[in-house]
């Protein structure tokens, strides 16, 4: 299993630590917990270590080109210095994972994909590079941090840092001489940053923000709270929302897929289910009762037939319900009654639409 360049900052602060994506990293500390964490977050700010994610590099003349024909979405409506959400398909249109995209220039791609999935978006990358496009696997050459809550652009004020980018831009920065890039992305539906700094001064990044988030009244998170934040904002996660086998249509994300643009890895099969539907599709449910959905349970009609499952499931500490993702039939619709077996007792959701709370990104 492989480490964050800083796993010892979170064992000595006890982090429950866990595997996620072949990496040992932290689920949630001791002196906070997922709930305090996740309130930090949505009130003040918090501060992810997420260096578990990949790191690729796309290099050479017609970069934009070669990424346009595997990727979703169309890398030509972002200029430099922004990034841009996207899928890697496969023949079948399902997702192989779902990654940013920094333009540093037309010629010059960072790319950060999942922590498991950083191995099969490089090979793919390498096999299909033409001459001339050098793709290279960085994985553990820069680290990755996310400071996300309403007191982030606060936070970066008293160190100095300018910080003022639009949503999904990045700049060169420097955090006490120490240079990093900083990136106006995150994974929690708050305002928030990235910073990416190397795997060699990673340490030194996360001390001062680690400081200032403290000083703030702020805590250091673990990806359990990454998680309820995330689901709250329905965003997708590879291995349950998107899989080899989910679509980005059926996922809901078509959003992220151009299907203007020229041909595309998974284009025609997308295409076709775009036009003529698909059979199931995600959707959030909202609980009626005390139950708490869970990954693969099985979701009915009213009329007890099976229709689909639970994709992620949570309780949302806003609401104060249990909450899911599930792929269900498409004649599903909002304000439509769902049962999901809650460990073998029927219980009743609601079909709502996302966010399940209102997102505070911009």
């Amino acid at each position: 299993m492989k480490n964050s360049p800083i796993v010892g900052k979170h064992q000595g602060l006890s982090a429950k630590m866990a595997d996620f994506g072949g990496w040992l990293m932290p689920i949630e500390y001791p002196k906070t917990g997922a709930i305090e964490e996740y309130n930090s977050v949505r009130n003040s700010v918090g501060i992810f270590d997420v260096s578990h994610l990949g790191k690729v590099s796309v290099i050479g003349q017609g970069a934009t080109n070669f990424l346009n024909e595997q990727f979703t979405n169309d890398l030509s409506k972002i200029i430099d210095s922004q990034a841009q959400y996207t899928l890697m398909c496969n023949s079948k249109g399902g997702v192989i994972d779902d990654l940013i995209a920094y333009r540093n220039l037309d010629s010059d791609y960072f790319l950060i994909p999942n922590a498991a999935n950083t191995a099969s978006v490089f090979e793919v990358l390498k096999a299909n590079a033409p001459a001339g496009i050098s793709v290279e696997n960085l994985h553990e050459q820069f680290a990755v941090f996310a400071l996300q809550g309403p007191k982030s652009i606060e936070l970066l004020n008293s160190l100095g840092v300018d910080c003022s980018l639009d949503y999904m831009a990045f700049s060169k920065s420097k955090f006490d001489g120490t240079d990093a890039i900083l990136c106006r992305t995150g994974y929690t539906g708050e305002l928030g940053f990235e910073i990416i700094p190397t795997w060699q001064d990673a340490g030194k990044v996360w001390d001062l923000l680690f400081n200032s988030v403290v000083s703030l009244g702020g805590a250091v998170c673990g990806l359990g709270a990454r998680d309820l934040l995330r689901t709250e904002m329905g965003y997708p996660l590879h291995g349950h929302e998107l899989t080899l086998d989910i679509s980005p249509i059926q996922a809901s994300a078509s959003w992220a897929v151009d299907l203007n643009k020229s041909n595309f890895t998974g284009k025609q099969i997308l295409l076709d289910q775009k036009q003529n539907g698909t059979s199931h599709k995600l959707k959030a449910i909202l609980a009626t009762d005390r139950a708490i959905p869970r990954k693969d349970m099985q979701v009915k009609d009213q009329s007890g037939n099976l229709i689909g499952q639970v994709t992620s499931g949570t309780f949302s500490p806003s609401l104060k319900k249990g909450i899911g993702l599930a792929l269900i039939s498409s004649e599903i619709s909002k304000g439509d009654k769902v049962i999901v077996d809650v460990r073998g007792r029927d219980s009743v959701f609601e079909v709502v639409a996302l966010p399940f709370v209102p997102s505070r990104v911009r």
